[in-house]
């Protein structure tokens, strides 16, 4: 049962952003910026509106918390009811944390002996045994996304913000506790370690349940996957990117599709 709801997850994650959709999938901490040690509560869902629990729960089996010091951090009290998922987080370093949902696999589709379609969805350890080395008209897509947000305790740093190398993943010029209304922040985007040039990001503050109008901020990466954005006003924003290429690195594959998705707190001046 985990594992289906694993790769259900992934499905999620790497086909809802490559897609022209209201369903926005999202982490929202409680605080985002605290002065001394304590708890935050985590909620995770897909919604319609930013950031209100109307449609699914975000799923977080592939839930990973880095701590200020790069150790991993353990969630408690995870629970997932009809619209929303929680968890707990302990703040007891200071620094900068970094939670995030983070899903990768292979997605392939064929036709059987009997003309049908057929559809499949794994790991690249299962995809020798499940999908039949002779298919017909096989296509294979790899796929990976990541979901995630930013908390600090106490003074920022930098250690938990270090990129992996893998999928699409933000890369801080500016600090994401360090946000201020009516001043520019900078980031970089990278793919599998590389700069993620020439991508479109789409920026939505919440609380569009109010707005007739999502308000959305559009930019593009640079040659070095770097863009800027000056936030409007105070408030809790969305940032959402994704690609889809010919450059995957799994043999299996002929297709790469990945996503990023973050939230952000903008603070007042």
């Amino acid at each position: 049962m985990k594992s289906a709801l694993k790769w259900a997850v992934l499905g999620l994650a790497a086909v809802l952003p490559l897609s022209v959709q209201a369903h926005k999938a999202w982490i929202l901490p409680s605080q985002t910026v605290l002065s001394k040690a304590g708890w935050i509560t985590v909620d995770a869902a897909v919604s319609n509106d930013l950031f209100y629990f109307n449609h699914v729960p975000l799923r977080v089996e592939g839930l990973i918390i880095t701590g200020p010091d790069g150790a991993a951090v353990e969630a408690q009290n995870s629970h997932t009811g009809k619209y929303r998922t929680t968890f707990d987080v302990d703040l007891s370093k200071d620094g900068t944390y970094r939670i995030a949902t983070v899903n990768s696999g292979l997605f392939a589709n064929w036709v059987d002996e009997k003309g049908e379609r057929k559809r499949w969805r794994g790991s690249p350890e299962t995809f020798a045994k499940e999908v039949p080395a002779n298919a017909k008209e096989l296509k294979v897509t790899q796929s990976s996304g990541r979901i995630e947000t930013f908390v600090t305790l106490g003074k920022p740093n930098e250690t938990a913000l270090k990129p992996s190398g893998q999928g699409l993943e933000l890369v801080p010029v500016t600090h994401p506790n360090d946000l201020f209304a009516g001043e520019a922040a900078t980031f970089a985007l990278q793919i599998d370690g590389k700069p993620a040039a020439d991508l479109e990001i789409e920026i939505v503050p919440g609380g569009s349940r109010y707005r007739d109008r999502q308000d959305e901020i559009k930019v593009k990466t640079d040659a070095q996957g770097r863009f800027s954005v000056t936030w409007p006003q105070a408030g809790m924003y969305w940032l959402e990117a994704s690609l889809s290429d010919s450059h995957a690195s799994l043999p299996q594959a002929s297709e790469r599709r990945a996503s990023y998705v973050a939230t952000f707190e903008v603070l007042p001046q």
